[in-house]
């Protein structure tokens, strides 16, 4: 995968990272319609917790279609049609999910709304597959990280103010007395139909923008191999491993990363979607008064790469230095100021200023390198599992919340160690990693099962505490992988800064 670095895809970049919003916005508002439907048609919490296995195994299930239209059709959808025409295909799909929302809110149907998250998850894996590679190949490869960091940021501020306005939708505003109106399952449609509308005109936007419809290779013949990823190495070096592999799965940072994308996105997503429960049932919280606090988790993962994003701006030196302190304060003031204008009392939420704290120095320790940032993130999200599982209160609460900030930047170390020196590979291995995004809906329902069966919602994070364990792990084994095969990514990012 390459692309001329020197070129300035700014206004084409501003174009892609709406998608990315979008994909927030629904996957956190999940979290909101989960304890209105337990409720409201009386739900085991694992029976809850379909609706994140209906939304993400769709995307496991998309990849999968992906890649078999792609062997039958004698070659990758993407290369055929273009990525900016793949993302507006995606786009189209995910609307025609969001139409189900009107018969599934009138009739309280909870096998129609999961039927609509699945459909909208379709078309987000095909947007996926394609936005994800064109983020790191439009620019320089050093930075790829850092623009996934951004898009991150964007898709966080979606998953920030999406819990909010779905629930606004549901139960109103927050009356003067400080109760909150009944809930109302027919409330749903609406933001869903807006959300619908809103895809078709963005995928008419994408037909008609700046963006790439073709990552190009240096070379179009099987021999010449793009430089996907930060590298020491030279192009020869380069082409003779990447021709002694035939598909990507021969590749062990692919494999061992797909095991990675499925328990990051697993812990990611059950870790706020058991959230509400754990809630009601250790501090008696009423599902109406959930919202802000869901809100905090996915703002929690919107701080930490607004500040992992800074490197993706042209600044000096200094200026860089002075946003990593900067930025992550800033997105806090973001969710303040959203949950302000939303009628909620933000007092309760100051203190959490103090483990922003830790994430400017987990970051600033890890130097760029995202191999490093893996494991220093993934041990201090552990550390806050145990914290809040060991604590009570609103200690135990915001330790759990926490664990958003360090989940924050993980997708795309994650998924540039994955793909780094796959070559002509990595569209394939990028659709391998999509699908291991049914991982959000495997492990909440792993977990649900954890906490109604075996543990209780308290000790069920124990499976988060699993799944940070393994990517530790992953991030120590693929640095000796990757510069087996001489990538370096130490060197890499003190040559690009």
């Amino acid at each position: 995968m390459q692309v001329n670095e020197n070129k300035n895809y700014g206004s084409a970049l501003y174009t892609l990272v709406m998608v990315f919003f979008f994909w927030g916005f629904v996957a956190a508002s999940n979290d909101i319609l989960i304890p209105v439907f337990k409720e409201h048609l009386h739900l085991e919490q694992w029976q809850s917790q379909m609706i994140s296995f209906a939304f993400y195994v769709a995307y496991t299930v998309g990849s999968i279609i992906y890649t078999l239209v792609s062997n039958f059709s004698g070659g990758d959808i993407l290369n055929k049609i273009g990525y900016r025409n793949g993302i507006a295909v995606g786009l189209g799909i995910s609307a025609l999910g969001t139409l189900l929302f009107y018969p599934a809110a009138e009739t309280a149907s909870f096998s129609l709304m999961i039927s609509g998250l699945f459909i909208v998850g379709l078309g987000f894996s095909l947007q996926q597959t394609a936005a994800n590679p064109l983020a790191i190949a439009m620019g320089d490869p050093k930075t790829g990280a850092q623009r996934l960091s951004l898009t991150g940021g964007v898709n966080n501020f979606g998953t920030t103010i999406g819990p909010i306005l779905v629930s606004l939708a549901i139960f109103g505003s927050v009356n003067a007395d400080g109760s909150a109106n009944v809930a109302s399952i027919g409330m749903v449609k609406f933001p869903y139909l807006i959300l619908g509308a809103l895809f078709l005109i963005v995928a008419v936007v994408f037909l008609f923008s700046a963006i790439p419809n073709k990552i190009e290779s240096a070379a179009d013949d099987e021999d010449e191999v793009a430089i996907s990823s930060p590298t020491d190495v030279s192009n020869a070096e380069e082409k003779h491993f990447s021709k002694s592999k035939k598909s990507p799965l021969d590749y062990a940072q692919l494999v061992m990363g797909m095991i990675g994308i499925f328990v990051y996105v697993g812990v990611e997503v059950s870790t706020a979607s058991n959230l509400p429960e754990f809630m009601k049932q250790e501090l008696n919280t009423p599902t109406e008064f959930i919202a802000p606090f869901v809100s905090l988790y996915w703002a929690s993962l919107m701080i930490g790469r607004w500040t992992a994003s800074v490197g993706a701006f042209n600044l000096s030196d200094g200026t860089r230095k002075v946003m990593r302190f900067v930025m992550p304060y800033i997105a806090f003031a973001v969710f303040l100021l959203i949950n302000k204008l939303a009628n909620h009392d933000i007092t309760p939420f100051y203190v959490y200023g103090l483990n922003i704290v830790v994430l400017i120095i987990a970051d600033l320790m890890s130097k760029g390198n995202p191999a490093r940032q893996l494991l220093i993130f993934s041990a201090i999200a552990i550390a806050a599992l145990f914290i809040g599982m060991f604590s009570s209160g609103m200690v135990s609460v915001f330790a759990f919340i926490s664990v958003g900030l360090f989940c924050s930047t993980l997708w795309p170390c994650i998924f540039t160690l994955a793909i780094a020196g796959l070559g002509k590979h990595t569209n394939s291995g990028s659709s391998f990693l999509v699908m291991m995004i049914m991982g959000g809906g495997v492990v909440s329902l792993l977990q649900g099962f954890v906490a109604d069966h075996v543990l209780g919602i308290k000790w069920s994070y124990l499976v988060g505490v699993l799944c940070f364990a393994y990517l530790a792990f992953y991030a120590w084994r693929v640095s000796g992988i990757l510069k087996r095969q001489g990538i370096d990514f130490d060197k890499a990012v003190a040559g690009g800064h």
